[in-house]
């Protein structure tokens, strides 16, 4: 498991690979006093319209967390890991 995520019950029901990758694919927001966070969204195996989908879900739910929602939002990048960043709003 990656830093910072909880325990997970798997049950003998369950299949132990689909909840590995089920925990690999969970993003974690840590709201802290910063002006600027950094979150994983995909990877380089990840199909284009795949990281399209979780660029889009990560931010609207990161948004719907704040306050004043869009009104706290000053600009969003995109970068990857050896590229420049590029900013989408």
């Amino acid at each position: 498991m990656d830093a910072g995520k909880f325990p997970t019950l798997v049950t003998h029901q369950e299949s132990l690979e689909s909840k590995v990758n089920e925990t690999k694919a969970m993003i974690k927001f840590q709201l802290k006093k910063v002006l600027c966070m950094g979150v994983a969204v995909g990877n380089c195996s990840m199909e284009e319209k795949q990281v399209f989908q979780n660029v889009q879900l990560s931010i609207n739910f990161l948004v719907s967390l704040l306050k004043k929602n869009w009104q706290n939002v000053r600009c969003l990048h995109l970068k990857s890991t050896m590229g420049r960043p590029q900013r989408i709003y």
